[in-house]
Parts: C-alpha cells; sequence; structure tokens
C-alpha cells in the first residue's frame, strides 16, 4: 500500500481514546531529560527463563566467556536450572543459554559437610530458598540449608570462581567434584587429584539434540583450592561409594558419576576454588587459571593471588560496560529492568574457545594456534536473525573474531558449521543460516580480504555441493535436488544427513534467502558470473508456492513438493508437511529478500497486509494491546504446530512485523511491537519461548529501541517507535573516544500505542528529515542523533514506494 489504510479514519478516533499526541506523556520535562542509570547490572534479573521454556541459567559469567558458573537441581533436561524447584545439585562450569535440548552441565562442585559416604548427586543434594538467593551480572550465591554453606560464584573469561563458607561447627568439611556426569550426554572421564591442593581431569560431552549420535567436543579443567586438603578420595562408575586417597580414576562409560572430593577440617571457614576450562587440555586449563586468576605458580613468585572480590568486581565492571554499550533512558522501571536483562542475554554467546596462549581444538580434533581469539558454540539457525546483527553493532571487533572462527572451522572441517558446540559440529536443524551468518558481518565491512575471500569461497562450496562424508558436517543436503529444479524434493527418509529433504519447504526458503544474499558477497568480491547464477535463486521461494492452497480466506501459500513436482502432504497451510519448527502461515513471510515479489504471489500489497492483519489479530492489537498476544498468538514454545499465527517465541517468522514497511504501513509494526512486550516480564518465567543463545532477547532489545534489520546482511535498520525517552549506541571501537548514536524519542514508553511521525537525523553533514521507513548501517552509526517524533495516531511516515529498503533480488 502506498497510501494511509482505509481504516485510518476509525483508528485514529480509537486512538484518541488513549491518549493525545507524544510530546510529554508523563515523561520528565526538557530541563530534566532521563538519563541512563550509571550501572545497569543492577536492573538486570539473571533469573528470568530459568525454567524448562525459557532453559537460561541464574549464575556468573562474563560476555561471550568460556564459563558459565551456575546452579544445577536436575540432570537430563532442557533446563539444567528449574525455578520451580527447590534442590541444588551443585554448581557445573558451563552452561549454554536457552537452548531446546539437554546439553552441558559439566564439571559440578557441589559443598558438603560430614563425612563423605556417597558420590549419588540427589543423596548429597541440598535445599534452598529463593530468599536467599542473590544473582546479578557476574556474581551468584545462595545459602544451602542442608549444611548451612554460604556458596557464591563468579567468573573470569575462562574461570569458574568458588567460594564457600562453611559452618564453625562442621567438623569435616568437604568439596565434591563431579566430572562424570552432567546435564548433558558425557561418554568417558577422568580425575586426579593432584597435590594436597589442586583436582585436575577431564570430560567427553556430546549428542546434543541426539541428531548425528557421534559428535563429541572434550572439556578439561583445573581446580585450585585456597586451602591444603585435611583429606581427599574419589569415585568411579564401579565404585559409587567414595574411596578416601585414591588419587586417579578414570572411565570410558558416560553419563555415570566419576570424581573426587576435598576435606578440610574443623573451622575451615571459607574455602576458595578457582577452575581452569579449556578445551585444549589439563595443562591450558591450569594456564587460564593462572594467568586470569594469579593463583598459580608460572605467574610469577611475587605475583599475589586476586581475591574472589576483586575477580567479582571486575565481572560486574565488564558487564556495566557491556550493558552501556546500548544504554537507554525513559519509559517505566519494569521496561528497564526487561530490556537491560533481555541485553544481558543477548551478550552471552557465542564463547571464547581458544586459551590464554591462543591455542584451540578444532574441529579436526587437533590442536591449533591462532593469533587472534577462537569462538564457538554457533547456533546459526536462531542467531542470524537478530542476535548476531546486535553483537556486530555494538562489538565489530568481537564480530569480526567470530567469523574468522566460522573460516577456521571450514579449513579444518572441510564445510561451513551450521550449529557447533564446542569442538564438534551437532548438525542440529535446517537451511542455510551460516550464509546469512557470515554474510551480515561481511557487510558490515569488519572483515579483511583474506578472510572475506576465504569465507566466499567455503559458501560458494556450501550452497553448490554436497560433503561426500556427511558424517561430521552433513552440508546443504537439499542441494542435488535444489540446484537442479529450484526446490528440495521432499523425502521423509530417517537420519540426520536428510534433515533439509525432511524439511524441505522451509528449507527451500531457507536456502533461496542465502542464496540471494551471497550474491551480494558475490557483487562486492568482483564475481559477476558467481552473482549472476546466485541472484537467479533470489525467487526460488516461488518454487515452493502452491497458489491453490487456501486459509483463512487467503489463496496460495508455500508447501513442501517432491523432486518430481507433486505437492506433499496436507493442503491445510496450518497443517502442513515440510516445515521445520513452524507451519507455512508462518514460513510464508520468509522470503524478505524480495518482498514485492512475495506479495505478488499474495494477490498485491493490500491482500498482503490484510495476510498479516489476520496474522497478527491486528484489530484486537489496536483494541487489546495487553492482552492480544496470549490471546490471540503462539504463546508456549512448543505450540507452533497446526496454527496460522504469529509466534514470537521461535525465530521463522521474528522478521514479520516488519513486513509491514513493503505493504506501505510501517506504522503498524509499532503496534505489534508494543502487543509483544507483555510476553517478557521480570521473573522467572518472564520468555515466552527458548532463548536459543539470545536470539529472542536480542529481538526483544532492538524491538523496545526501534530498530532492527529484517533483511539480515542488507544493511537496513527499520525504524519503529522506540519504548524509551533515548537510546544510546556506543559500539566497541577500540579508540579512545568512541562515538555513541543518540535515538531520542521523547515521551517514548510501552505502555501506549505510539507510531513514528518525524525522523530527524543529525551527523557530520547537513541534517536530514528522513522519510524512508529505514537508515543505512552507515547513516546509523554516523548519526550522532536520530530524534523520533511520535504520535498516538497512525501516521503516513515512511509509506511510498520510495520509502523501502529495495528488494535484494535486484528487481
Amino acid at each position: 500500500m502506498t497510501q494511509l489504510p482505509r481504516t485510518l479514519a476509525r483508528l485514529t478516533a480509537a486512538s484518541a481514546v488513549i491518549g493525545a499526541l507524544i510530546v510529554g506523556g508523563g515523561s520528565a520535562p526538557a530541563s530534566a531529560k532521563p538519563q541512563p542509570v550509571p550501572d545497569p547490572t543492577t536492573l538486570v534479573n539473571t533469573s528470568i527463563g530459568n525454567n524448562g521454556d525459557g532453559t537460561t541459567f541464574p549464575g556468573a559469567t562474563v560476555p561471550f566467556g568460556m564459563v558459565q558458573n551456575s546452579p544445577d537441581t536436575q540432570l537430563k533436561k532442557y533446563a539444567s536450572y528449574d525455578y520451580a524447584q527447590n534442590s541444588l545439585l551443585g554448581f557445573s562450569q558451563i552452561h549454554l543459554s536457552g537452548v531446546g535440548c539437554q546439553t552441558t552441565g559439566l564439571v559440578r562442585l557441589m559443598p558438603t559437610t560430614g563425612a563423605v559416604s556417597s558420590s549419588t548427586a540427589t543423596s548429597y543434594a541440598s535445599t534452598f530458598s529463593h530468599a536467599n538467593e542473590k544473582a546479578s551480572p557476574g556474581r551468584y550465591a545462595v545459602k544451602l540449608d542442608k549444611y548451612d554453606v554460604d556458596a557464591e560464584l563468579s567468573a573470569t573469561e575462562r574461570t569458574g570462581l568458588h567460594r564457600y563458607t562453611y559452618p564453625k561447627s562442621s567438623a569435616q568439611n568437604n568439596v565434591m567434584v563431579e566430572v562424570g556426569e552432567g546435564n548433558g550426554h558425557s561418554f568417558g572421564s577422568w580425575v586426579k587429584v593432584v597435590g594436597d591442593d589442586t583436582i585436575e581431569g577431564y570430560v567427553k560431552g556430546g549428542n546434543f539434540c541426539w541428531e548425528t549420535q557421534s559428535e563429541r567436543y572434550d572439556i578439561y579443567f583445573s581446580a585450585k583450592f585456597d586451602k591444603k586438603f585435611t583429606s581427599f578420595g574419589s569415585w568411579a562408575p564401579d565404585a559409587l561409594t567414595p574411596t578416601a586417597d585414591v588419587r586417579d580414576r578414570s572411565t570410558t562409560r558416560g553419563d555415570r558419576p566419576l570424581g573426587a572430593y576435598a576435606s578440610f577440617g574443623e573451622g575451615a571457614g571459607e574455602v576458595g576454588v578457582n577452575v581452569g576450562i579449556s578445551y585444549v587440555s589439563a595443562d591450558g586449563a591450569r594456564a587460564n587459571r593462572e594467568t586470569e586468576t594469579g593463583d598459580g605458580s608460572t605467574t610469577g613468585a611475587a605475583t599475589k593471588p586476586a581475591s574472589f572480590d576483586t575477580l567479582r568486581d571486575q565481572a560486574r565492571d565488564t558487564w556495566r560496560g557491556a550493558l552501556n554499550r546500548m544504554s537507554v533512558a525513559g519509559g517505566t522501571d519494569e521496561d528497564q529492568r526487561t530490556y537491560y536483562s533481555a541485553l544481558y542475554r543477548s551478550l552471552l554467546h557465542p564463547s571464547v574457545g581458544s586459551d590464554v596462549d591462543g591455542q584451540y581444538r578444532g574441529l579436526d580434533k587437533l590442536v591449533h594456534h591462532g593469533d587472534r581469539p577462537y569462538y564457538q558454540m554457533f547456533s546459526l539457525w536462531d542467531t542470524y536473525r537478530s542476535q548476531n546483527q546486535l553483537v556486530s553493532l555494538l562489538y565489530p571487533e568481537r564480530a569480526a573474531d567470530m567469523t574468522a572462527s566460522i573460516l577456521r572451522i571450514y579449513e579444518q572441517g572441510g564445510w561451513v558449521p551450521r550449529w557447533s558446540l564446542g569442538n564438534g559440529e551437532t548438525n542440529v536443524m535446517s537451511g542455510d543460516p551460516v550464509t546469512a551468518w557470515v554474510v551480515t558481518n561481511w557487510s558490515r565491512g569488519i572483515l579483511d580480504k583474506e578472510t572475506s575471500r576465504g569465507l566466499f569461497d567455503a559458501l560458494w562450496k556450501n550452497v553448490n555441493e554436497l560433503p561426500k562424508d556427511q558424517s561430521t558436517i552433513r552440508g546443504r543436503d537439499g542441494n542435488p535436488s535444489y540446484v537442479k529444479n529450484g526446490w528440495i524434493g521432499y523425502r521423509d527418509v530417517p537420519g540426520f544427513q536428510f534433515g533439509d529433504t525432511r524439511q524441505s519447504a522451509s528449507a527451500t526458503l531457507e536456502y533461496a534467502y542465502s542464496d540471494c544474499l551471497l550474491a551480494t558477497m558475490a557483487d562486492g568480491l568482483g564475481e559477476k558470473a558467481k552473482a549472476d547464477t546466485l541472484r537467479d535463486r533470489c525467487d526460488n521461494y516461488a518454487t515452493a508456492w502452491d497458489s491453490q492452497g487456501t486459509s483463512k480466506g487467503f489463496t496460495g501459500f508455500p508447501r513442501a513438493r517432491a523432486e518430481d513436482g507433486t505437492w506433499i502432504g496436507s493442503a491445510d497451510p496450518a497443517d502442513s508437511t515440510g516445515f521445520h519448527e513452524g507451519t507455512a502461515w508462518q514460513y510464508q513471510w520468509l522470503a524478505q529478500q524480495d518482498p514485492q515479489g512475495l506479495f505478488t504471489l499474495m494477490g498485491g500489497a493490500d491482500k498482503a497486509e490484510q495476510r498479516l492483519d489476520t496474522f497478527f489479530d491486528f484489530p484486537k492489537v489496536l483494541s487489546d494491546t495487553a492482552n492480544v498476544a496470549k490471546d490471540s498468538w503462539v504463546v508456549g514454545a512448543y505450540d507452533y504446530h497446526n496454527n496460522f499465527a504469529f509466534n514470537p517465541n521461535n525465530e521463522p517468522d521474528l522478521h514479520a512485523p516488519w513486513m509491514y514497511a513493503w505493504t506501505g504501513s510501517p506504522w503498524k509494526t509499532s503496534a505489534v511491537l508494543r502487543a509483544a512486550r507483555p510476553l517478557f516480564s521480570n521473573d522467572a518465567y518472564g520468555m515466552p519461548g527458548n532463548d536459543d543463545l539470545g536470539t529472542i532477547s536480542s529481538w526483544l532489545v532492538f524491538g523496545m529501541a526501534g530498530i532492527f534489520e529484517p533483511q539480515p546482511g542488507s544493511g537496513n535498520w527499520l525504524i519503529s517507535a522506540p519504548m524509551f525517552d533515548s537510546v544510546h549506541i556506543t559500539p566497541d571501537s577500540g579508540a579512545a573516544k568512541e562515538h555513541t548514536t543518540t535515538i531520542e524519542s521523547p515521551g517514548g514508553t510501552s505502555g501506549t500505542l505510539q507510531y513514528v511521525d518525524t525522523v530527524r537525523v543529525k551527523g557530520h553533514g547537513k541534517p536530514i528529515n528522513l522519510t524512508k521507513s529505514f537508515l543505512t548501517h552507515d547513516q546509523l552509526l554516523g548519526a550522532d542523533s536520530i530524534r523520533i517524533g511520535l504520535s498516538t495516531s497512525p501516521t503516513a511516515w515512511g509509506t511510498g514506494a520510495a520509502a523501502q529498503p529495495a528488494s535484494l533480488a535486484g528487481k
């Protein structure tokens, strides 16, 4: 649509009931302009999502750290910590935030008192109360009722920090170190008591989401105590009763207890233990610990170990700096807490995988050395849609290192990854997420020529070929039929090697988007012929379009088809075959590389807008903004099947609210985002679904800040009405004086329907009154201020044929 919708008059009247034009709206006078809080860590609630849906963790870590030192209440569950439970098994060193499968929760410590008589985690577990929990970025503390022990956790980048305070009356005080059994699967381990103050060991983990059954990763640890042991012992799968004085244990059996304990006599008081982690070796874990805490002889005799308090404060300061890279002012206290908590979760992964000396273990299981940090934990199917954009916006140098790590995986494994965990490839999920993820970072101009060229060659191979040996990386298994026909021929065959083939409809849409985006990279690198080949695939989404499918009064939806072209499964778009974690209703919008072409299939922009209105139940968005999400949308983490509505709990349709820009009604985006806001609350159940390594959280961050890149890799940031008075973006440039872009939107709030009325951009050149619905990446970062005038009535801002980003298909 190029004009205001026909319903504008009715909507304007309805909006008048909500409020007048926003110029103050309860905000402070201009003379007292709201300012960001100096320390946003005080507003972060790390318990948000600590349940079987959100699957986040409450413990201590630093941004992108190797270590996530956090409590566990259960084993072999999606969430190793469930807020609804009141018994702790211990504190493990490795966690992933928001994943939808059981994983990690490895190298678990638990303080106990009294004689050590059992190595079964449930036997030495302790009850606790949330009233005695304290958690904030970089710190976690809790009282263990059974032992009257105060446990405190913190972390450096590669080291988990523990401090346990035992009761004075206890004659024997212990730390149990479980190595063989965690929340994720394990496949062998060993432990060794070294001297009288150190325990070291190893565990092989893997089998994430049970996909390949063969993916593995290696974790080593070195735990140094600040007091000498008065006694020690260990246990193994065939000797579950701990045996004193036995220093070494090992097993090739997985998912069975194996570990060691250290004991301290009466009056132990505070006992500190630093647990270095490495994916390379025990020596690497030891060096990581000693370098980051100063607690080892290799750091020099004159070096005094840093105290727990000092390192904990450093972790908090690191988080304060990270959260201030995209600070906000104004809005409600609840909005700020929700926002900063989401920003916190958005900056947990990917995780550093290299040791302090630059060594890392590659996909080939060999040890390599790099001159830049190596990263791992790439949940690409999720993060390419929002979280990667946030990381590259705020931490361009880190994002460059992360992208270079993808190249290292290719060089050592022969193919680019899909969902890598540690030094293993899980092959989880479908489509081609790595291409969009990489091209997004390339489009920012943060990659050097050698890395760009290497990655393009890797991606070109990936979009055209298939690994002969798919045992490690399956590649784009739909390529044979896709390259030939333009769609992936559906086959319901078992095995992870056919993941895209079984999800052929959605994977076809994903392939088409990635190929189209890779064409822009090919153009930028001077590969015209390859760019033309890739651009010809931009509209392959149309090959999966069944023009006869009908639902809710609309005709034409994506659908799976066999290699011979026949349609597969039910014609009902809400009950369709071949879509990964979604339905045709949710996936129909995944052609954002060419919105105009997609809308043509839908019958034009007006018809497309009507579909969007049905998808979001837009009349109720306006009439009952606070309740429409829970009443009309998909609200359960796994309730996307057989559904025609918007699913803000999962990734495939996260960009859909911004598709209104191409129908000529960008004001509706702002309304939908305010309707989504109540799904996120400041409590343990405040996540609507799996956070997927910060994907849903970063989507919320952008929605509240008023900018989003719905075409990942395009560099086009669409503007919506912010929910704060101001947003301050300060990327980590490494410069002595860093540049800040300030988005000003006086009176911005989530509690009132507000729309963009005017946008004025000031930078180094002449100020401009922006009439387009978007800013380019360079315009966003180059601006000093972006002042957004807000209205409570729908406006004509950002409408018109030239107001939307151009098609990536070059049409």
